[in-house]
């Protein structure tokens, strides 16, 4: 890994008994996102996108190879520790969220801050005023527009700063306004220096990255 290169996938491979005979979900696959880049991943539905962001992330560990991020081995840790690795230095971002119902949106981004044993924020309103939701600290996700509700979940996933924004279809359930809004502040987050790894099935989603890797059937094909 490199100073630049901030998260790593080297050599990948995650194996699933379908059938008598088994299959590969992905197959040798490396990768590098750098500080200060946006790249996507691009593939259509079961091309394995999802599958490598859970190796990446360390939701889920690959019967081989390596993932590193921000300097620490990722996998062939116990789900504890890759769990706090995780709060720490990946922010990850789901097209149907990463909220909690029952918290109020202030609360959603302290409970963030606890899980990588942080302080809560002082300036929990300017987080929020910054993810356009000011006002909005107090209310529930449910009563929530879904353009609110996708940005109060990226402020959720940038709770700790992390060096490593997973994005995973965020668009997906978005009308294309929203979407649109909710692109540009992930391309902000790369301009300010931060790695954005955004998943999805759209091509015109892709382009606005910086770089595309295209998935098809567990390997990348640049």
């Amino acid at each position: 890994m490199t100073n630049a290169e901030v998260l790593t996938g080297h050599r990948l491979n995650k194996y699933f008994r379908r059938t008598a005979g088994g299959s590969f979900a992905l197959c040798g696959v490396s990768l590098a996102v750098c500080r200060g880049e946006s790249v996507a991943l691009l593939g259509r539905t079961g091309s394995g996108k999802t599958s490598l962001l859970a190796l990446l992330t360390g939701v889920d560990e690959p019967d081989s190879g390596l993932v590193h991020v921000a300097g620490h081995q990722l996998n062939l840790r116990t789900e504890a520790e890759r769990a706090r690795l995780r709060a720490e230095h990946i922010g990850i971002l789901y097209a149907y969220g990463n909220l909690v119902d029952h918290l109020t949106v202030g609360q959603n981004i302290v409970l963030a801050r606890h899980l990588a044993a942080r302080r809560a924020y002082r300036d929990l309103g300017v987080r929020l005023a910054a993810a356009g939701l000011g006002g909005r600290g107090d209310t529930f996700p449910p009563a929530l527009s879904p353009g609110e509700r996708s940005r109060a979940a990226l402020a959720v996933a940038l709770a700790n700063d992390p060096p490593v924004l997973v994005a995973d279809e965020p668009t997906g359930l978005l009308a294309e306004a929203e979407a649109t809004e909710l692109l540009t502040m992930l391309r902000a987050r790369a301009d300010r220096g931060g790695a954005v790894l955004l998943a999805t099935r759209s091509e015109r989603v892709a382009a606005t990255c910086d770089r595309v890797i295209r998935i098809e059937a567990g390997e990348l094909r640049r």
